[in-house]
């Protein structure tokens, strides 16, 4: 039987996402030992550095008595040209479970389809499902329930938006993407998800009655040279806390981190009382553990 992966939020189910974020609030309240995972090995492969992606599944794996496998481009083959065919082969007859961290989405895609083993997507240029994961954790925490409320994302159009374009769909909220032109999300997706996603030009308008506020830096790895172009364009997209005060009042702010204060952020709201981005940022721990225990517990 083919193994389940996380490439995608698509690979779960409606029931199955809200299922998750129900168990990370569990294991995130847990206080006596737990390790469903004991003997298990999780092999990570990253070809993008990462802060928060390499500490919390190294942690999840820990606490749950497995361990965990730290692969840079120069400590594999991938590195030095062999096929993803190959390496998925391999890697899959030695480890439990894969995490990849890469540019490229068909990479994941194709070490999905050649492992033995589940394959989780821990960040490509089109998807982060594992922040979402933990973002909505976070927003179900504080304030129940996203079904019927309204998210603005407000900046590039980038994988981070694309996953909030598929949890839209499958939690059923409306979600405005404020960016300028020629910073969009792929096309189809906006498409497919109908009425519940707009692409909105006034960023004001976008964020006015909102429930949550999300935004990202406006130029990610790989985009370094585009620095000076992309503050231009993105000149009037900062949240700032007169963007905020649109928002409904009770309204939260998040950020995947690392933030550029005074860029796609204000201070005053990346520290502001409606800011939740450390919870977050933890959450993505808790949101790991229960996605490792469910693509991996007996």
């Amino acid at each position: 039987m083919k193994p389940r992966h996380l490439v995608t939020l698509r690979d779960l189910s409606p029931a199955e996402f809200r299922a998750l974020i129900a168990r990370a609030t569990e294991l995130k309240a847990l206080k006596t030992p737990y390790e469903p995972l004991k003997n298990k090995v999780l092999g990570m492969v990253f070809e993008k550095s990462s802060t928060r992606t390499r500490v919390s599944f190294e942690v999840g794996m820990a606490q749950f008595g497995g361990s965990s496998i730290f692969l840079s481009p120069r400590d594999t083959q991938l590195g030095r040209g062999e096929p993803i065919e190959d390496s998925a082969r391999v890697l899959s007859r030695m480890v439990d479970c894969i995490m990849l961290r890469t540019h490229a989405h068909s990479t994941v895609e194709i070490f999905a389809e050649y492992s033995r083993v589940p394959v989780i997507n821990g960040l490509t240029d089109r998807f982060h499902p594992c922040q979402l994961l933990a973002d909505m954790q976070t927003y179900f925490e504080h304030r129940g329930d996203i079904a019927g409320k309204t998210v603005a994302w407000v900046g590039d159009g980038n994988n981070m938006c694309q996953t909030y374009i598929d949890a839209a769909e499958m939690l059923d909220f409306e979600l405005r993407i404020a960016c300028p032109p020629g910073y969009e999300p792929e096309t189809d997706l906006v498409e497919a998800a109908g009425r519940r996603v707009v692409v909105e030009r006034n960023v004001q308008a976008a964020v006015s009655g909102a429930d949550l506020v999300v935004t990202d830096v406006w130029a990610s790895m790989g985009q370094e040279s585009e620095q000076d172009e992309r503050i231009s364009a993105f000149e009037n997209y900062q949240v700032d806390g007169s963007l905020m005060a649109l928002a409904h009042s009770d309204a939260l702010f998040m950020h995947c981190l690392p933030a550029h204060r005074g860029e796609e952020v204000s201070t005053e709201v990346l520290e502001g009382p409606q800011s939740v981005v450390w919870d977050e940022a933890e959450n993505r721990l808790h949101a790991q553990k229960a996605l490792l225990e469910f693509l991996l517990a007996d």
